[in-house]
């Protein structure tokens, strides 16, 4: 498989995208791809061949690569001398392709550990190597089940701190309880404060999260805190194409308005439009009216999470509706509850745009979806916070 060069950083403000050809054939959305178009490894490669067709259209895109962080890997790439043997990175069962990935990256193996479950559900861990006087790194989103995986992840901490590590963090791509960050209206639970609480009382010494829910919730720890971005990653994969059309920026609500003007920044300061919906309850919504104009224009909905996406597919319906010439949906989380995959892959949008910050199952994977790696983010953060160096330089 071929690769091409990564893109410049400049071209990051110079985008975006051309329409698929032959894509929107009901054909080639009645097929079902059995894995996400790009493969979750350390090469992140297209699937498709370079200058294969689809649907007799025109050559695709040359296979993808990130255009950063470097390739190799961090400790291989240092003199034995200068290596340090007390990176320790363990992944739990929610997400271990992308452990493996960051491990990979920064060269060294990831650890031994066994979990189990008893017979009425409880959560067996037991180190297999030495972690004293080590830093270590937990990776575990707390997706679905999340429970389950939650209470993996306190296991896993206090099994460490008893294992006498110098210190502990965990690294959540994905932290769940953070949509309920207020109390807005009476008698509600704050679960984003109760979760960091559990953390912090477990043993954790620092966090590293992305794109969490609502920044606020960041002041719920007592512990620092690292916040990283999906946002470069994604950018960087729409630096590979080009565009044919006027481009604009949507955010799907009034709440997602920071998120997608930082976003519209970033590409060549692109203009913004607004939904505005009024919420029903949880996980419905109801689309009132578009501000902003998108007539003739691509459309690029910019969100942290796709749960059931009913959101921001009648966001795009209402796009398509006020003149939009294709939706593209971009998302560091890829949640996707029943019925999101049937909403998704109806043909209202050109490509859904995730990360693999959730491990997605063969029965979550649909036509229009491409996965990215953020196995390179991560492990970056992880080298910096290791190293004590600074982790905003990375988004620099």
């Amino acid at each position: 498989m071929a690769t091409t060069a990564a893109a410049s950083p400049s071209s990051s403000s110079s985008l975006l995208l051309s329409r698929r050809h032959g894509q929107s054939s009901s054909a080639s959305r009645a097929a079902r791809f059995r894995a996400p178009r790009c493969v979750l490894g350390v090469e992140q490669l297209r699937v498709l061949d370079e200058g294969k067709r689809v649907g007799g259209g025109e050559p695709m895109a040359a296979a993808w690569t990130p255009k950063s962080p470097a390739q190799q890997a961090r400790l291989t790439a240092l003199p034995l001398e200068a290596r340090d043997s007390r990176l320790k990175i363990f992944s739990g069962t929610a997400n271990r392709p992308l452990a493996l990935e960051i491990a990979s990256y920064l060269g060294v193996d990831l650890g031994k550990i066994l979990i189990k479950r008893f017979a009425d559900g409880e959560i067996y861990v037991q180190l297999q190597e030495s972690v004293r006087g080590c830093d270590v790194f937990l990776v575990q989103p707390t997706c679905s089940p999340v429970n389950e995986n939650l209470m993996e992840l306190f296991i896993m901490i206090d099994a460490c701190r008893r294992a006498s590590a110098r210190s502990i963090t965990v690294v959540i791509p994905y932290f769940g309880y953070a949509r309920a960050d207020r109390k807005a209206q009476g008698r509600e639970a704050i679960t984003a404060k109760l979760a960091a609480n559990l953390l912090t009382e477990a043993g954790s010494d620092r966090v590293i999260v992305c794109d969490i829910h609502s920044a606020q919730a960041l002041g719920y720890f007592d512990i620092p805190v690292d916040h990283i971005y999906g946002q470069p990653v994604i950018l960087d994969y729409l630096a590979s194409k080009t565009i044919s059309k006027d481009l604009v920026v949507v955010s799907p609500d009034v709440g997602g308005v920071v998120r997608a003007r930082a976003f519209a920044k970033k590409l060549s300061d692109a203009p913004l439009a607004i939904v505005d919906k009024r919420r029903q309850g949880h996980n419905l919504s109801e689309v009132m009216h578009l501000i902003g104009d998108v007539k003739g224009k691509v459309a690029i909905m910019v969100d942290d999470m796709i749960d059931t996406a009913g959101t921001i597919t009648s966001g795009a319906a209402l796009l398509k509706q006020e003149g939009a010439e294709a939706v593209y949906a971009c998302c560091t989380h890829a949640v996707l509850s029943p019925p999101a995959i049937e909403r998704l892959s109806g043909g209202i949008f050109e490509e859904v745009i995730v990360t693999n910050s959730i491990l997605l199952p063969e029965d979550k994977c649909f036509p229009q979806l491409t996965v990215l790696s953020m196995a390179n983010l991560v492990a970056e953060t992880i080298w910096h916070v290791h190293r004590d160096g600074s982790v905003s330089s990375i988004f620099q």
